[in-house]
């Protein structure tokens, strides 16, 4: 992900890391960002509003301006930037749309769906109807149920994808729709597991739990738990939390790519540092996703002479077996701890925990300010100083010097929304989990 008409260039891509490596993490004092500096934002803010989008949303879209538009919506998805002249573009989009590039439109509907709330369900509902391409009819009809969550109405757009799809079963990203229509509300609405019961279930390996709400709007914590089991403690004894926002920009579901963090469990590769400058410079914790390396590195299994894993042939069925034994029993049947593994099977990838550069001001007045949304990472929050460029402070960097502080580079994460409350998950609430795992330990 490279410019502004490529998601703006604050992807997570792998590529674009520097892998771990065994010299230490870089020092905090040594950390400095260009782009965060006062007339560097200034510049940045003038030219998304008056370039990006003001000038290009004033003109309907042609084969000369068409690139121009599919740049403003990613521009808007990242940023969140409503007003008339991006109603006035979007309407210019809608009338268009049949001639458009698939990227174009993937990108329109996402800004869509990132601002547009319920304005559009209208002109969305006529893209359901005559939509042929799976991911953009799943674009449509995600935003057409948030709109409309009834089951009455997820009845309807699962009836209008049969239709339209009959083997819509054999088409991830629409299969997946399908349970998503079908489940959500009553995953959204139900209990989750033990949290004590998952600290208490051994990989052998460090582990994070990211704790979110279902409500990404609301930051969630960061948690880690050492290989002998214990957890990682601060000076003053209490255990280390750490605040990571999961939301993406668009806050589209999570099988959708440019989705939110979806639930479940990563696996930890190491450490690196980004190119990316939206990133910015402070060291990353790299994870990857099922399906998006070979299992034997998801997990961490060494490779046999013949080049098979111990023990298993590594076959899809095996390896959800295996996936599934780093749950505890009665979180096994737990289907939202499977969101990772469907969003791994559709493609998504490149979802790693890193900081940010991006100028919170943008987000001013939104439950998760200062964080900032990414394209579907795990995002700390950071302060930088806007005369030097210097990191003041950092929760990605302590995240990472936490990681580090015991010996190993690899391990596994789970993000898990522990409820729908409409508020930031809470040090109090994190620490009576883990009161009652040492309680029951002991």
């Amino acid at each position: 992900m490279t410019e502004w008409i490529n998601r703006l260039a604050i992807g997570c891509t792998l590529s674009l890391c520097l892998p771990f490596c065994s010299r230490a993490q870089p020092k905090k004092e040594e950390l400095r960002s260009d782009l965060v500096l006062y007339q560097k934002r200034v510049s940045l803010a003038r030219d998304l509003q008056k370039r990006v989008i003001g000038s290009t949303f004033t003109m309907p879209p042609d084969s000369n301006t068409e690139y121009k538009y599919e740049s403003a919506c990613h521009a808007i998805s990242q940023f969140l930037f409503r007003s008339p002249s991006v109603d006035q573009g979007f309407g210019y989009l809608f009338a268009g749309y049949d001639s458009l590039s698939h990227y174009t439109k993937e990108a329109f509907l996402e800004a869509v769906y990132a601002v547009g709330r319920k304005d559009f369900a209208g002109p969305v509902g006529e893209i359901v109807e005559k939509e042929t391409d799976p991911g953009l009819f799943t674009l449509a009809a995600v935003y057409l149920y948030r709109a409309n969550p009834s089951t009455d109405h997820a009845n309807e757009l699962k009836i209008r994808m049969v239709e339209k799809f009959p083997g819509y079963d054999t088409i991830p990203v629409l299969d997946e729709l399908g349970r998503y229509l079908s489940y959500h509300e009553r995953n959204v609405q139900g209990k989750t597991p033990d949290i004590a019961e998952l600290f208490a279930w051994r990989t052998g390996l460090k582990t994070l739990y990211s704790f979110q709400r279902w409500d990404r709007d609301y930051p969630g914590l960061a948690v880690m738990q050492n290989a002998d089991g214990s957890m990682v403690r601060d000076a003053d004894g209490r255990v280390a939390v750490f605040r990571q926002l999961a939301r993406s920009g668009p806050d589209l579901p999570y099988f959708i790519t440019d989705g939110s963090t979806p639930q479940g469990i990563y696996s930890i590769q190491g450490w690196a540092l980004s190119h990316t400058p939206y990133i910015g410079p402070t060291p990353n914790i790299q994870l990857i996703l099922p399906f998006e390396d070979a299992w034997t590195r998801f997990f961490h299994l060494e490779r046999s002479e013949n080049g098979q894993e111990h023990g298993e042939s590594g076959g899809t069925s095996d390896s959800l077996r295996r996936y599934q034994s780093l749950l505890p029993p009665d979180w096994r049947e737990y289907a939202p701890m499977m969101e990772a593994w469907a969003a791994g099977h559709i493609g998504r990838s490149e979802i790693i925990a890193h900081g940010s550069t991006i100028d919170p001001a943008y987000f001013s007045g939104l439950p998760f300010y200062p964080l900032t949304p990414t394209m579907g990472c795990l995002c700390a929050e950071e302060l930088w100083n806007p005369m030097s460029g210097h990191l003041i402070s950092s929760e990605q960097f302590n995240l990472v010097s936490a990681f580090l502080s015991t010996p190993g580079v690899k391990g596994y994460l789970y993000v898990i929304n522990v409820d729908d409350q409409r508020s930031a998950v809470s040090r109090e609430e994190v620490e009576g989990w883990v009161q009652r795992f040492e309680r029951v330990k002991k």
